[in-house]
């Protein structure tokens, strides 16, 4: 009587606990080792400096400067295109006499704008150290947050397991993040890599599990 008692109690707990019960909650043993490999590859990343765009599958990158082009100069006769004055040439429509300018430190008044700077460091963006972090395993994803919300299983918060990937922003285009249990997960923020606990602001729904 004891012993059926005890079974009955077990499977209360069991239904009760959130993602317990879950096959969902579950990951065979060749799978636990594939996402102990996950997260380590993206824990000995910690410290690593926050990139707009940096990382790829082989590790932190350096950013990629825009350069600005300035429009190209329409054809002599053409519609818009200036026309020739007496005594005017194509080259001197083309190429005039550049106007004088006033010169104020700090301020660029060409015609093409000064490129943003870019430091000079390599580092990770949130979705760049997923695609790190995941390519340890063989798994190659997609290198913007919102195409990684598309790509896995969903699950609920309450079946969460370690390795499973965290969302933001609408569709998850804000930001991603990984799961990896006791309310923690792995980020890049402002501080670059960090190990941070879970927010839960503008998270999406779901989040996106990879490996089953």
């Amino acid at each position: 009587m004891k012993r059926a008692y005890a079974l009955v109690a077990a499977a209360i707990m069991l239904v009760s606990l959130p993602g317990i019960a879950s096959a969902d909650s579950y990951r065979s043993p060749a799978n636990q080792q594939a996402i102990a490999q996950v997260i380590q590859r993206g824990l000995s990343q910690r410290g690593v400096p926050f990139v707009y765009g940096g990382g790829d599958i082989n590790g932190p990158t350096k950013a990629r400067a825009q350069t600005p082009t300035a429009p190209a100069a329409a054809a002599p006769g053409a519609q818009g295109a200036p026309q020739l004055g007496p005594g005017q040439t194509d080259a001197s429509v083309l190429n005039p006499a550049p106007a004088p300018t006033l010169q104020i430190p700090g301020l660029n008044l060409g015609n093409t704008p000064a490129a943003p700077a870019v430091p000079d460091v390599a580092g990770f963006d949130a979705s760049g150290l997923m695609v790190y972090s995941y390519a340890g395993a063989g798994i190659k994803l997609p290198r913007s947050s919102g195409d990684q919300y598309k790509v896995g299983q969903k699950v609920l918060p309450s079946q969460a397991l370690p390795g499973d990937l965290l969302f933001y922003g609408p569709e998850g285009t804000q930001s991603v993040a990984m799961f990896l249990g006791n309310a923690q997960m792995l980020e890049v923020g402002s501080a670059g890599v960090t190990v941070s606990p879970v927010r839960t602001n503008d998270m999406t729904p779901y989040l996106v599990r990879i490996i089953a």
